[in-house]
């Protein structure tokens, strides 16, 4: 496959792009699959290729809130195993998946992720000051779950993560993201670990992207007090999950 200066070029800048908004807002994978697709990648492969950005920036996502003590290890670390186990069993599920059901999949995920961008999550995920966190017993089977989506694809799965976390669990909305960085991180190992051995990833591609990814991290977290960054990367992501979905739906025509 003959790359580009161009397609580099807009492979890293797309990477970036998600970076931020995945740290502002969440779904930026809803941006970079779609690309890695129309950069000539097989469906499957471009969302095994994505993961080597995911790994890397909520890695650094993850040092972040440690440093700043937002992590509640004993309690990450106990979700961390029904997410990891449904990870799995998600990534294995996009490996067996062919072709055209896995664009049909991606598809579908980004006109799911639109209607939860619209409803605009963020304005109701606010956990009282005093709230205790709390692992209730019917917890687990929804991380499981949601493990298995985030092994499956990944799209949206921060913004699932959060609604999980915050309203079942009783984190705030800033412990919860600590959680949610390490668990999309710890989570990914295992799923990248998977499709590595089906030779589902890109390096080329998913090391550029990582680099993008990570740079968009570090400039979100310089403007994340900006209204003016939020506002505007809310609006671009809605307009490119909406041409996205479409190319991906016009693909299979």
């Amino acid at each position: 496959m003959d790359i580009s200066i161009a397609d580099i070029a807009l492979v890293i800048g797309a990477g970036i792009l998600a970076g931020f908004i995945n740290t502002l807002a969440g779904s930026g994978s809803a941006i970079t699959i779609p690309l890695l697709v129309f950069m000539g990648l097989p469906a499957g492969v471009a969302n095994a290729t994505n993961r080597v950005s995911v790994v890397l920036q909520s890695g650094m996502g993850t040092w972040t809130f440690a440093q700043q003590g937002r992590i509640n290890w004993p309690l990450a670390w106990k979700i961390s195993i029904p997410a990891v186990a449904g990870a799995l069993l998600g990534a294995q599920i996009a490996v067996d998946l062919n072709e055209q059901a896995m664009s049909i999949a991606i598809g579908a995920m980004l006109v799911l992720v639109f209607f939860i961008v619209i409803m605009r999550p963020k304005r109701w995920l606010v956990a009282a000051d005093d709230t205790e966190p709390e692992l209730k017993w019917w917890l687990y089977p929804v991380f499981f779950l949601m493990g298995v989506y985030g092994g499956f694809i990944q799209a949206g799965a921060g913004i699932f993560w959060l609604a999980a976390l915050v309203l079942g669990a009783g984190f705030d909305l800033i412990n919860a993201n600590g959680i949610k960085n390490w668990l999309s991180f710890f989570y990914n190992i295992f799923a990248v670990a998977l499709f590595i051995w089906n030779d589902q990833v890109n390096w080329t591609w998913g090391l550029l992207l990582a680099a993008g990814a990570m740079t968009g991290a570090w400039l979100a977290a310089r403007f994340a007090t900006k209204e003016w960054a939020q506002v505007w990367v809310y609006r671009l992501l809605l307009v490119v999950i909406v041409i996205s979905a479409s190319r991906m739906f016009l693909r299979l025509l």
